[in-house]
């Protein structure tokens, strides 16, 4: 059912208001104001088709609790429990008197990520931008001129081993069959873990013969558990136990047919579409996750732009879309995109993109907006360290699109928030100055009455 109004803000003399419990010129109070709530209430209306059943959450109190999640990187619990203590997060999700109770359970934060999808949280990124603008951190040629780049979104999994890979299939597989009734002529829960464990040790000890010899015996084991469930897989009732069975199976034997120099492999059964992708890093040589775009402005690193590109593709080819994005978020076609070497071959003609180190049809003054090019690597390295984009926790393809996007807002709700804090201290820094100025003209006035000679 469509979320109901709230109600109208009614006197209670035994509460009193947040308006007067904080102080006005904090910056979240002041960011509040800024943001154009009614958006979410109209724009979010659609994705609720049925006129039944109990009232949903005000959109407000979600996209407040969105917002404040990404800013803060907060887990769903801890976005929910930290909620109810702070007075400011109240009053910026449009609460009027401080409530001692959860606002919601975080379990329903998933269901309105699943409910408003990837056009829902582009409103959120559009309503950030908007309210850059109007607290002056983004500039009127800022959106003209745009940094693009990538980066790897890397997902909640662990390291892909070979041994953790075959021993996970077999436990699932397992589990799946005795939770349908199926007997097994083993499982060899003893043993399979023992060898796991004891694969990781000879690898330790560069004892490699051992080594493959443990993991072809291990890969033996899944696969005649595999094969044992796949025999008996017609005793198993339709219904959803048995679609999960069927598209285990699926996985498993996905698993053991792919080879070493196999592309597409699995790296994962519980998020088969990850991907391994290599950016040339000496840290961290691949990286299990998937490629996000993004786009900011090239003076201020503003993220006007931020979209997730599953099956690794080329950054060249991703270009055309990253710009389009752009335009339908900002309103606002750029002129000017400035993008590294990995970029070459885009084919993007009506927007002019200069590549880094390119001479050719370069003047001063693009030249100088070329160099700032590197300034979006802080930027991202803000988003993972600062935000969440670090690891997205959010399930399958559409959660990586929904995370990425959501961590752009909370890019630019820093940004804001800080430019709000440089302003106050600003003005209080200027009005002491002021004050110490008036005192010191009324000191010397003071003086000069009191030296001055009498007739």
């Amino acid at each position: 059912m469509k979320p109901r109004k709230p109600p109208p803000d009614q006197d209670d003399l035994l509460r009193a208001r947040l308006v007067e419990m904080i102080d006005m010129r904090h910056e979240l109070v002041k960011l509040e104001g800024l943001i154009d709530w009614d958006v979410f209430e109209r724009e979010w209306l659609g994705f609720f088709p049925s006129h039944t059943g109990r009232p949903a959450t005000s959109p407000r109190l979600v996209a407040g609790l969105l917002y404040l999640q990404h800013v803060y990187a907060l887990s769903d619990e801890a976005v929910v429990a930290g909620w109810a203590e702070n007075p400011y997060w109240q009053h910026f999700s449009g609460e009027t008197f401080f409530q001692h109770r959860l606002p919601l359970d975080p379990s329903s934060m998933t269901r309105w990520r699943k409910r408003i999808g990837e056009e829902g949280v582009e409103w959120m990124l559009t309503q950030t931008i908007d309210a850059g603008k109007r607290a002056g951190a983004v500039k009127g040629n800022d959106l003209k001129r745009v940094t693009v780049d990538t980066t790897v979104m890397e997902k909640n999994i662990a390291h892909p081993t070979d041994a953790r890979l075959y021993e996970t299939a077999r436990r699932k597989l397992v589990g799946l069959a005795h939770e349908a009734g199926v007997s097994l002529r083993q499982n060899y829960n003893r043993l399979a873990p023992r060898i796991a464990s004891q694969v990781g040790r000879y690898a330790h000890a560069r004892q490699f013969k051992r080594m493959r010899k443990a993991l072809r015996r291990l890969k033996g084991y899944t696969g005649r558990v595999l094969r044992d469930v796949g025999r008996q897989l017609d005793k198993v009732q339709e219904g959803a136990l048995k679609a999960r069975l069927v598209e285990m199976i699926a996985l498993v034997n996905r698993l053991l047919a792919q080879k070493p120099k196999d592309k597409k492999k699995l790296y994962s059964l519980h998020e088969p579409a990850v991907d391994c992708i290599s950016k040339g890093k000496a840290h961290k040589r691949y990286e299990f996750g998937t490629k996000v775009s993004v786009a900011t402005t090239n003076r201020g690193g503003f993220v006007v732009g931020m979209r997730a590109l599953p099956g690794n593709p080329y950054d060249g080819h991703t270009l055309d879309e990253a710009l389009e994005q752009v335009e339908i978020l900002t309103d606002q076609k750029p002129e000017f995109a400035f993008v590294d070497r990995g970029y070459r071959g885009h084919g993007v003609q009506n927007v002019k993109v200069f590549i880094s180190g390119a001479r050719r049809g370069v003047t001063r003054t693009i030249a100088k907006l070329l160099r700032r090019r590197s300034a979006i690597e802080p930027m991202i390295g803000h988003m993972k360290n600062d935000g969440r984009l670090t690891r997205s926790t959010l399930k399958g393809t559409e959660g990586d699109a929904l995370f990425a996007v959501l961590c752009g807002c909370g890019h630019n709700i820093r940004m804001i928030l800080r430019h709000l804090r440089a302003v106050l201290h600003y003005l209080i820094r200027l009005i002491r100055r002021v004050c110490t100025i008036i005192d010191a003209e009324m000191a010397f006035g003071r003086s000069d009455r009191v030296d001055k000679p009498t007739a």
